[in-house]
């Protein structure tokens, strides 16, 4: 058994995996970040207007992962006004400890805002703009990871010129509005980072074991199973690109905002 090899395999299996959700999350918590202080001292009203909507978005994923991970879900807040805490809704749940399937699941229920907003903004262009929401599909479908870091990274030029190039229809100014409210609420908070770390240990260590499984069984195992977790990471990270754009227009717009206002 190759160890170097199999260390290797891992070490590229968590970097395209929580290191891919660990890169957008931390990118668009800064986009959020930015865009209310750029409001400066109406930044909170700012977040209560746009929370109002993406706020119950970011609970009910929670809640939606702790039914499917089967954790009881003890007290939720879809969306409260609490200026003391900045909290503006929280998910409360409980669940067995020594379950390995519980413990899994904290890592799910605290990245959950990330996967299904992402997801809803995609449902949301599907009707809005088809021809950017199937050329993106035909794009991420068309990737290659075995083209090497060069030709992953052209692809996802490709679907951010794509994107781009919808935006003289105003329907992807809508997409744009709208996205606008929900992705400033899939940044994670502290807690919804702790319930994920909670669970990443348990997920890296059943992550390893396989990997050493399947190194046992042969090396070319090891790739095969390797290659299947980088294509899926490679995926997530080309269908995350359009909610760091839509980020990143709203840093923009609030940038423009707060230069008029100055003068």
């Amino acid at each position: 058994m190759d160890i170097g090899n199999l260390l290797l395999s891992f070490l590229m299996q968590l970097l395209f995996t929580i290191g891919i959700l660990w890169l957008f999350g931390f990118l668009i918590s800064l986009c959020s970040k930015a865009f209310y202080s750029n409001f400066g001292d109406w930044g909170f009203i700012a977040c209560f207007v746009t929370g109002a909507v993406g706020t119950p978005v970011h609970e009910l994923s929670h809640a939606l992962f702790c039914l499917i991970f089967g954790h009881r879900i003890e007290e939720i807040k879809l969306f409260q006004f609490d200026e003391e805490s900045g909290s503006l809704g929280y998910v409360l749940h409980s669940y067995n400890r020594k379950n390995p399937y519980h413990l899994i699941g904290c890592f799910f229920i605290g990245i959950a805002p990330i996967l299904i907003i992402t997801a809803l903004l995609y449902l949301i262009a599907w009707p809005l703009v088809p021809d950017m929401f199937f050329g993106i599909i035909s794009q991420v479908s068309s990737i290659d990871v075995h083209s090497g870091f060069y030709g992953v990274f052209a692809s996802f030029w490709e679907i951010i010129k794509l994107i781009f190039s919808f935006a003289g229809n105003y329907r992807w100014w809508i997409l744009m509005f709208i996205g606008v409210f929900l992705c400033l609420h899939m940044n994670l908070s502290l807690e919804d980072i702790k319930s994920a770390l909670s669970g990443a240990g348990i997920l890296v260590g059943l992550l390893f074991i396989a990997d050493l499984v399947l190194a046992i069984i042969g090396k070319d195992t090891l790739a095969v199973f390797t290659n299947a977790v980088l294509s899926v990471g490679t995926y997530l990270a080309a269908f995350l690109i359009l909610a760091l754009i839509i980020a990143l227009v709203a840093v923009i717009f609030s940038l423009i905002i707060r230069l008029v206002f100055r003068k």
